[in-house]
């Protein structure tokens, strides 16, 4: 059986359709692309790593916001089970497949990459793009220059 592409966006229209929403849900959109030209070479930049696991084992109804911990050592393990994602398909076990700290690592000893920022950071899985764009975004942004990122991988589950 070959495998199929999970209609990710018609189920979420769905979703919200079924729980009673009225409007449809609203992907993030922008008229510009939020990205920049590096200022240096990936060679001499220090990357932060940003992903949507989390920290702890969160209940669906947890608060989220912003968390951080050091990359050094790397976490054993991160969470995400109350999110939505394929778990048929694919798992949390290989922390790297979702992570890739020790891929990262081999850059920088390859001088590829000039160094990974001392935190990562755990970026809430909010429905409010309101909320995003005025308080997570920017906390995530101030956290990666407070670490000396000149750049960022952004890792969803």
């Amino acid at each position: 059986m070959t495998a199929q592409p999970v209609p990710y966006m018609d189920r979420t229209r769905r979703y919200y359709a079924a729980q009673g929403f009225e409007k449809a849900y609203a992907w993030a959109h922008f008229d510009d692309t939020p990205f920049a030209r590096p200022a240096k070479p990936v060679a001499d930049s220090t990357l932060a790593l940003i992903t949507t696991a989390a920290l702890y084992e969160r209940q669906a109804s947890d608060p989220r916001m912003v968390a951080s911990a050091d990359t050094d050592p790397a976490p054993e393990r991160l969470y995400g089970d109350d999110l939505s994602w394929d778990k048929r398909a694919t798992h949390l076990d290989d922390l790297n497949s979702y992570f890739p700290i020790d891929r990262l690592r081999e850059l920088v000893a390859e001088e590829r990459l000039g160094a990974i920022a001392p935190r990562f950071h755990c970026v809430p899985t909010e429905y409010s793009q309101r909320r995003t764009m005025t308080s997570d975004a920017p906390e995530i942004l101030a956290r990666c220059r407070e670490d000396g990122a000149d750049i960022a991988l952004l890792v969803p589950l």
